[in-house]
């Protein structure tokens, strides 16, 4: 049955366009058959093979893969001695895992504020709320914008604190020229779906430091080591390994590792046509006072996993939630990303407030996600602009 608008009359599409979508490939299909046809479907080849290219591509000295970006933010967080006691200071406007990595190790999130122009953790909010507990400050590039690199490094030197850069929106973003991958003392970065290069699900951890290498390596595999240097007891059997700390099963598969490197080598492409929608979106939209653009810092070279779409609701008649109705009849579905990680109820029951980071709450009740992927066509890109303009000029006051 044909679908018809809030608005009445006839959709800009029939079919749905969603706010983020895979692209695979025929050169993608015959990566995974012929690590399928192989002699390893983990632990193999593949693992390696794209630990060496997130390094040759990033910058970075040292790359683990694992399960999946929770699962890095986790070995980071074990990596960087994080424990029960522990303090640690991020963003509420992500995915829950930027906080709940710090959870599994006994520690406590803390919340910092945003830039309410960026969307960005805001590096003086993280400075008011660094204590005699802090241990990290995990910065999350929200979107794919690199945060502001320097200002957080200054911070964390001068609290000797370990600077965990979320980077899951982010591979392919540069601030002052570095990738990243290569500015923080850790970096972590997702594979999933809807991501800039996917392997289904998937993770990385990055560090320029051997000694938090080796404790992300122990971290993704129960604890266990083959290296003679790191084993506690003598044994000539080739066989013999130890476990010699708590660990946990992070491991990647090869299928999966085959598929990301088949993606890094589309990369190019997909920061260009994400860029070129990006820029298709920012003209279109900044005739129209209802909207206001995300900003970005002049540092950042920004490969953008998500396109914001922020409200400015003193200048329209409906609701946030009846325009994201009326953009879903339109055909064109919107996400929300995200909602404040302490107004969930397992923090709530935690003791954390709603109030506590104000232009967090402000943005996260203003914005919606809308379509970016290089799979989406010029006519694709113009019926979200169509639509996005029909909801406005119905809406306006």
């Amino acid at each position: 049955m044909e679908m018809l608008a809030i608005m009445g009359g006839t959709p800009v599409r029939k079919d749905k366009i969603s706010y983020g979508k895979q692209f695979i490939d025929i050169d993608d299909i015959e990566a995974v058959i012929k690590t399928l046809q192989s002699n390893y479907l983990t632990c193999g080849p593949e693992v390696e093979g794209l630990e060496e290219e997130l390094c040759k591509y990033t910058g970075g000295r040292y790359a683990a893969v694992v399960s999946n970006g929770t699962a890095a933010l986790h070995c980071a967080c074990i990596a960087a001695g994080i424990g029960p006691g522990d303090e640690v200071v991020t963003t509420p406007l992500t995915f829950a895992a930027s906080a709940n990595c710090a959870v599994y190790c006994g520690a406590v999130p803390v919340f910092a504020d945003i830039n309410s122009k960026t969307y960005n953790i805001d590096p003086e909010s993280i400075r008011k709320n660094i204590t005699n507990r802090t241990k990290a400050v995990i910065a999350v590039d929200f979107t794919g914008q690199i945060v502001e690199v320097e200002e957080i490094r200054r911070i964390c030197d001068e609290y000797n604190l370990v600077f965990i850069e979320d980077a899951a929106h982010s591979i392919g973003s540069m601030y002052n020229g570095k990738k990243a991958g290569n500015l923080a003392d850790i970096t972590t970065f997702s594979f999933h779906p809807v991501k800039t290069v996917t392997g289904g699900e998937g993770g990385a951890v990055l560090t320029n430091n051997k000694d938090y290498y080796n404790k992300v390596l122990l971290a993704r595999s129960h604890g266990i080591t083959h290296n003679r240097d790191l084993m506690k007891e003598n044994h000539d059997e080739p066989w013999y390994y130890e476990e010699i700390s708590q660990g946990y099963n992070y491991r990647i598969t090869d299928i999966q590792c085959a598929l990301v490197r088949s993606q890094l080598h589309k990369i190019d492409w997909f920061i260009v046509r994400r860029k070129e929608i990006v820029k298709k979106y920012n003209e279109a939209f900044s005739v129209f006072p209802e909207i206001i653009l995300q900003e970005e810092i002049p540092q950042a070279d920004t490969c953008r996993h998500l396109y914001i779409l922020r409200l400015n609701m003193d200048m329209l008649s409906c609701t946030r939630l009846e325009f994201f109705n009326a953009m879903s009849e339109e055909g064109i579905q919107p996400q929300v990303h995200y909602i404040p990680v302490y107004w969930f109820p397992f923090y709530q029951a935690r003791g954390y407030k709603k109030g506590i980071c104000r232009n967090a709450e402000k943005v996260y009740e203003e914005i919606m996600s809308i379509p970016l992927y290089p799979a989406m066509s010029d006519q694709d890109t113009e019926d979200v602009i169509h639509a996005v303009r029909k909801v406005i000029e119905n809406y306006r006051k």
